[in-house]
Formats: C-alpha cells, structure tokens, sequence
C-alpha cells in the first residue's frame, strides 16, 4: 500500500498540483487528499475532467485527471479529439473496478476486462501502479517524461493501493432534512400499485430494493447520469404507464443536458424525482456542486411544464399520489440529509434478469 500523502507530495514535488475528476471508492483516499492540499475541480463528468485539465495545461499547471473506469469511456472524445489533436498531455489515474479474478458489482464486469485495451485503441501509454513506494515513483518518473513529450499518460490503481486520508471538510450534511431512504417509502406509499420505477445506481437503487424487490423496480448500475433518459424512452414507448424515475444530483449533473431533452418531448407519465444530498455519497463522501445550483429554476428553464420543491415526507407522498392521477411530466426536487441504512441490502439479482422480469411485468398489464 502507498502512503497517500507521501504519494502527493512526490506528485506536487513534480509540479502537479491541479486535479479534476469524478469520485471512485477505489480512489477515493487520493482525491480526498487532492481536495485537501491541491486545487481540485469536480467535474461533472469524467470527459469533462479530462478537458477541464488540458485548460488548465493551455494555462501554465501540470494537471492530474482522476476518475473510474467505469466512466473511461466518457474521456474518449477529448483524449482523441482534443487532446492529441492539440497534443496536450494529462496525467490520470483510473480505477479498475472488476479486475480480471476479482468479485465486484456486476456493471464493472466487461469495464475490468477492457480497460488496458481502451487505453491502447486511444494510443494512451499507461501502467499499473505499483503499491511498492519505490516502484511507484520510478513509474512516476516514466509518466513525467511522457508528459514532457506531449503524451497523456494512465495510471491504473487496484483496489487497496493507496492509504487512508479523510476529508479535511466534508460535504455540509444537513441534519434538519429527510433521509432518501423515508422519502423513497412515502413515494412507493404514494404510488401505489402498477407504477414502474427506474432507481440511479448506488444507495438510491439499493434503498429501493431493501424496501421490496418487485418487477416493476428497474435498479441501474452503472451508467451514471443516464437514469432519465432509460425514464424518457419506456415513457415515449409506454404511454398508458407512470414512470418514476429516482434520481441523485451526482447522476443528474453528468448528463444535465437530459433535462432539455426530457422536457421537449414531454413524456406522458414521468416523474422526474430529484434526492439532493449535495454529495457523491455512495463514493466516499465528496462534494458536488449542488449548493450553488436552484435545481427547480434549472428544470423550468429547460422546460419542464411542473416543478416541484418537496421539504417533507408528506409532500413527497401527496405529490406523488397527484401525479398518478393526472400523468404528464414532472420534476421534484428533494433536498436529503446525508446518511442510509446500516443494513442496506443489494439486489440478489442480476442486471439481465431484472431486466427480463421488468419487461414481463409491462407485457403482463397489457394482456
């Protein structure tokens, strides 16, 4: 294992001091150190991390790129259309979730396999770091003269590399709020029976399924940020159904664009629910940017026809029962307090057969 600090200084030694990225358990203790002695950015996406690097390249900082391999292919339009083109190098680290003998979540089985092989399709030189200090840093050593040559240059860590840091300030937990898991009950209490529900990966599909795996629930995993555009394609498809879509404001700040897009098309029966926490919970704990964003101004301003702000698990379930009754689409924001269940349980299914039985529940209400 690295000492994480140790590793930081000898990384800030060589000049690099500005970091960006998106949160992996794996690689948290570094960000977490990033975020404490560094300058650090937290993107919205992983390939928005990689160009929020190449400008602060253009500007005169060695920038560090960290992120989880699971979102290795949102970097893939600016390492080859930006950044080899304009021949801006960046330092990254990525996880490698699913590792090759390994037991993970399921979405990380094919990533794992293929992480090595999507860095050699980009033309990325890379290597897995070392957990022997020493070897670490002449490995360092070859990625500092990478650089300097104009290559970009991977870092991939295993699980367990790098030391414990804690967060020197962590996302402000707001204790006078709801917690995720009591609004989910009430919107579940609100709904009723026939509604299906699209769960964002992490605590959020988690939490419904410890509250009863049913076939109408669909638990993602994976594709962070992709969760109501899954709810706008079933609504377009399944007009006489309500579709509840369960997001987090890490999900819907990597693909925010979605909201203009939800609301153009304007699904008939979709509840877009918004649980804000302000932070990447279910990956250490680190910030988002929610606290500057009015997240009921933004879903207007892209368009959608209702807009909500829910305080109380009252509201959450009348709302809810409203919206059952008279469809179209909606947004709720849902501001939470931080914090799940100690016994939180993972759905003993697989993604396939989730799926399979999601689709048999649909086929079954139209027979």
């Amino acid at each position: 294992m690295l000492d994480t600090s140790r590793f930081g200084e000898t990384l800030k030694r060589m000049g690099f001091d500005f970091y960006s990225g998106v949160p992996c358990s794996f690689l948290k203790d570094l960000i977490n150190y990033s975020i404490n002695e560094c300058d650090y950015v937290m993107a919205a996406n992983e390939g928005d991390a990689i160009a929020i690097c190449a400008g602060a390249y253009l500007g005169g900082r060695r920038p560090v790129a960290l992120m989880q391999n699971s979102g290795l292919g949102n970097t893939v339009s600016p390492l080859t259309s930006l950044n080899a083109i304009f021949r801006i190098p960046v330092l990254a680290f990525v996880s490698l979730r699913g590792a090759v003998g390994t037991v993970d979540e399921p979405q990380h089985e094919l990533t794992g396999v293929i992480t090595g092989a999507m860095l050699e399709t980009m033309r990325v030189d890379y290597a897995v770091l070392s957990a022997d200090p020493e070897e670490a840093e002449r490995q360092l050593a070859a990625a500092d003269e990478c650089i300097r040559n104009h290559k970009s240059y991977f870092f991939i860590v295993r699980k367990g590399t790098f030391s414990p840091v804690p967060l020197k300030d962590k996302a402000a937990d707001r204790q006078d709020l709801p917690r995720r898991f009591e609004m989910i009950q009430r919107v579940k209490a609100g709904a009723g029976k026939g509604c299906l529900f699209l769960a964002t990966t992490g605590f959020t599909g988690r939490e419904l399924y410890t509250l009863g795996d049913e076939p109408n629930n669909l638990y993602m995993v994976g594709s962070l940020g992709c969760v109501s555009s899954l709810g706008l394609g079933l609504s377009l498809t399944c007009p006489d159904k309500r579709v509840i879509v369960l997001d987090g404001d890490g999900s819907l700040l990597m693909r925010a664009g979605s909201l203009g897009v939800n609301a153009w098309y304007k699904p008939p029966g979709m509840l877009h629910i918004l649980f804000d926490n302000r932070s990447h919970e279910s990956t250490g704990g680190q910030f988002t940017v929610s606290p500057g964003i009015d997240y009921p101004l933004l879903a207007k301003a892209f368009g959608y026809p209702e807009v909500s702000r829910i305080n109380t698990p009252e509201e959450m379930e009348e709302l809810t029962g409203e919206w059952v009754r008279t469809g179209g689409l909606r947004f709720a924001h849902v501001p939470i307090a931080l914090g799940t269940k100690d016994d939180l349980g993972r759905p003993g299914i697989k993604p396939h057969e989730v799926a399979e039985r999601f689709m048999q529940f649909i086929r079954q209400g139209r027979e």
